[in-house]
């Protein structure tokens, strides 16, 4: 059965949780881009801060799913310095959060590893047609193999760490109803 948002006490107690949701996002991020790949393809990320864009699905809205993911990808292209990487990471975010928003309500917000799988694949799809849009050239595409088998492993990684974050925090986050 679809978990209901948790309702809170008041509109300020759930935009600091959201603020909170979001700087997790960010560090988590900013911690990634310190981990050092250990595979030889370009492009392969754990996607660590997804694993927020889960939980913020499963314990709120997804218009409140929708702005921890803009906040945090408009502060990680601040931080990152890199004006091209926000076109890539909004459209592989945004494709991103749709497909696990519809596949977490077809899934009634169980089995979190296949909509993390499912998330982090329509994230290289999602980055690819803004590469392709960006190059005028859908020679990208001839890449995509290789990052949608990086993306299976990473999005079971990060929708088995979800799972277990649900499982965590769901009874902590029940004090502030």
């Amino acid at each position: 059965m679809l978990k209901k948002p948790i309702p809170f006490r008041n509109s300020t107690s759930r935009l600091a949780a959201l603020a909170v949701f979001t700087v997790i996002a960010l560090a988590l991020f900013v911690a990634e881009s310190a981990i050092p790949v250990p595979v030889p393809i370009p492009g392969v990320k754990l996607g660590l801060a997804n694993i927020v864009t889960l939980l913020v699905l499963q314990f709120f809205t997804l218009p409140e799913a929708l702005f921890v993911l803009i906040v945090r990808i408009l502060l990680s292209a601040i931080f990152a310095g890199q004006a091209i990487s926000l076109l890539y990471s909004l459209a592989g975010g945004l494709l991103s959060l749709l497909v696990m928003a519809l596949l977490n309500r077809f899934l009634l917000g169980r089995f979190l590893f296949l909509t993390g799988i499912f998330g982090a694949l329509a994230h290289n799809v999602g980055q690819f047609c803004a590469a392709c849009l960006i190059l005028g050239s859908p020679w990208v595409f001839t890449y995509l193999p290789f990052l949608m088998l990086s993306g299976s492993i990473t999005g079971l990684f990060t929708g088995l760490s979800a799972h277990y974050a649900v499982k965590y925090l769901r009874p902590h986050l029940s004090r502030f109803q």
